[in-house]
């Protein structure tokens, strides 16, 4: 249900808001830019406050607390892993084994910053879980499902990147011919699962994948 600013409300109630982010809007105001998803939907819900983010670039579900006692338990969740996100991409390349996971460490490349990477040393333990859902017949492409066990700042381009399979459109990671096959990163945050900050019921919702 789109608001009235333009937002798409998938799920809103006393405690929490669902919304989607297109890609190549903010989550939350940046450096020069004040237009971005947080703001839009207080413009339509007051007390909406932020408890997570998706890159500027990714498009998909992000879930707002309504207040602060709802956001503290909803931060409390991300931090303890008990929120599932689940994201589509298409990367280059076939990957095999059609399924499996990625254990790299990440940390900030500081003097290319917002650039991260894979620092086996220093870095923080980051582990991404996927699946092939499709390959890529006209193209040498692969459709995989995401699941980021660990949330670290851009985990999932970094850890394609490392295993040789970067999103189709990633400006910032993907060299010029794979940023060059698409006009936008194909990384969508497709389904989210989570427990009611008030009832305890568990919640998911799913969102159609735009490519």
């Amino acid at each position: 249900m789109p608001g009235s600013a333009g937002v798409d409300v998938l799920h809103a109630d006393a405690h929490c808001i669902v919304a989607i982010k297109p890609s190549g809007l903010l989550s939350v105001p940046g450096r020069g830019a004040q237009d971005c998803l947080a703001v839009q939907v207080q413009a339509l819900f007051e007390d909406a406050l932020v408890v997570h983010r998706l890159d500027m670039a990714t498009s998909g579900l992000m879930l707002f607390a309504r207040g602060a006692d709802a956001q503290r338990r909803l931060s409390l969740a991300f931090a303890q892993r008990e929120v599932h996100k689940r994201y589509v991409a298409i990367v280059a390349g076939c990957v095999a084994p059609a399924q499996g996971q990625i254990d790299l460490p990440l940390i900030a490349d500081w003097p290319n910053r917002p650039r991260q990477k894979v620092d086996l040393a220093h870095g923080k333990p980051s582990l991404t879980r996927y699946r092939t859902l499709a390959a890529g017949a006209e193209r040498d492409t692969t459709r995989l499902e995401l699941e980021p066990v660990t949330g670290r700042g851009h985990q999932l381009r970094v850890h394609l990147l490392a295993i040789g399979h970067p999103i189709l459109g990633d400006a910032l990671y993907a060299p010029p011919d794979i940023q060059a096959q698409s006009d936008r990163l194909l990384l969508h945050a497709a389904s989210l699962r989570f427990v009611h900050p008030a009832s305890g019921e568990t919640l998911q919702f799913d969102s159609t994948v735009p490519f």
